[in-house]
């Protein structure tokens, strides 16, 4: 039987936010790794890990995932918020690639297995000009991608207008509704006149409009035949989605910000979204996610695990071991890493014509260079003052915007 005798929580890239877990076992040199990334409070994420979890957990037999996954949902007593399921991501996929290595097979075998050859992905396009935007979309598809997420200047982008002087508040983007909704629909208007209608597109809404006009967007899309439209609504205001399929079917995409089961399990079950898109750190791990994709199976939703340009190599990994092994798969998004940061975890996936390929290694396949990775951080002493709360935009009349 092995056990666990630590835990180790290692901060790196330039800036800190990345949150490597590394779980030791009283086997020589066998360990697992996982991924308790937060670009907005790593720190407390640490806190978790070493005040809650750890002491908890010392001493547990590695191969009971499900029964350590139970226990660290309550351990807390309040459950099901980011910051801890994000402290239990990191342990629980650090377990799945103990038991991985253990066995001498690589974690989507332990899943059942592959049913498919590699996990195709989907590119970010993103132009302040439509001209620019077209010209990235033309870049990705030559790179084998055949479905291209397009944005006009980035969230929100093609309703910003400039700004009122007000020194109520502080400095934020003004975003404009109607400006939006009718930018956005002409993007795709141009692009589908380019490209034609076979390369699959998607459009990233980031929760910026209210229910109505949500509603109206969807409904204009329709004709361009997007791969799925992503995060329409806030998460309080998912009980539009009903709305949304009554009049459009632009198939619908959303996720992100959910963590408690019953923020997606309706949706999924009156078939009112097409898509999943929870990050599997913010889920709680790989236990959490292949149960959600086996319900997602039974009502005929698919998966779009989600990675944002801030996450680690780590949880890209144990998205695509899920990816490899369900089949209610959709498309992964992908992620991209500088050749620092490639050096410092090797193992990680490989892009090849916009899929993304497993190593058949034990385990999750993926290490992380201590030293290498330490390198990565510009100012370890910064550490300490670590702060970049979420970006925030505005209406014109200064009304925040929540995501």
């Amino acid at each position: 039987m092995t056990r666990i005798t630590g835990v180790r929580c290692i901060r790196t890239r330039h800036d800190g936010s990345w949150v490597i877990v590394k779980v030791l076992t009283d086997q020589d040199g066998l360990y697992g790794i996982g991924s308790a990334s937060d670009v907005y409070q790593p720190g407390a994420v640490v806190s978790i890990l070493e005040e809650l979890l750890t002491p908890l957990l010392i001493g547990r037999d590695v191969s009971q995932i499900e029964d350590i996954w139970q226990t660290m949902y309550t351990s807390g007593y309040w459950r099901n918020g980011s910051t801890l399921h994000t402290a239990m991501s990191g342990i629980d996929m650090a377990l799945w690639d103990i038991k991985g290595k253990e066995a001498g097979m690589p974690v989507y075998q332990l899943l059942g297995g592959a049913v498919r050859s590699a996990v195709p992905c989907y590119a970010h396009a993103n132009g302040h000009t439509y001209e620019e935007l077209e010209e990235e979309v033309a870049t990705f598809q030559e790179q084998g991608f055949g479905v291209i997420r397009c944005q006009l200047g980035g969230y929100g982008g093609g309703g910003f207008v400039p700004a009122r002087d007000d020194s109520r508040f502080p400095p934020a983007n003004r975003f404009d509704e109607a400006s939006y909704i009718t930018a956005i629909p002409d993007m795709f208007e141009k692009l589908r006149v380019r490209f034609g209608m076979n390369l699959a597109f998607t459009h990233d809404v980031h929760e910026h409009l209210t229910p109505s006009g949500a509603v109206t967007l969807s409904r204009l899309l329709d004709p361009y035949r997007l791969f799925f439209l992503e995060d329409l609504l806030q998460a309080e205001h998912t009980d539009w989605y009903r709305r949304v399929k009554e009049t459009s079917t632009t198939p619908q995409a959303v996720g992100e910000l959910f963590v408690h089961p019953q923020e997606w399990l309706p949706l999924v079950q009156g078939r009112l979204i097409d898509f999943v898109r929870m990050r599997v750190s913010k889920a709680g791990g790989i236990t959490p996610c292949r149960k959600i994709a086996a319900v997602c199976e039974a009502f005929g939703v698919r998966t779009a695990w989600q990675e944002g340009g801030e996450n680690d190599p780590v949880n890209q990994l144990a998205a695509v071991h899920l990816d490899m092994a369900i089949m209610s798969f959709g498309v992964q998004e992908i992620n991209h890493f500088r050749a620092p940061e490639q050096e410092a975890f090797p193992g990680l996936a490989e892009l090849v014509a916009g899929h993304l390929h497993v190593n058949d290694k034990p385990g999750l396949g993926i290490d992380i260079d201590e030293v290498k990775a330490a390198a990565l951080l510009r100012d370890p002493e910064g550490l300490k003052s670590y702060h970049n709360p979420y970006k925030l935009d505005r209406k014109p009349d200064g009304t925040l915007i929540r995501p």
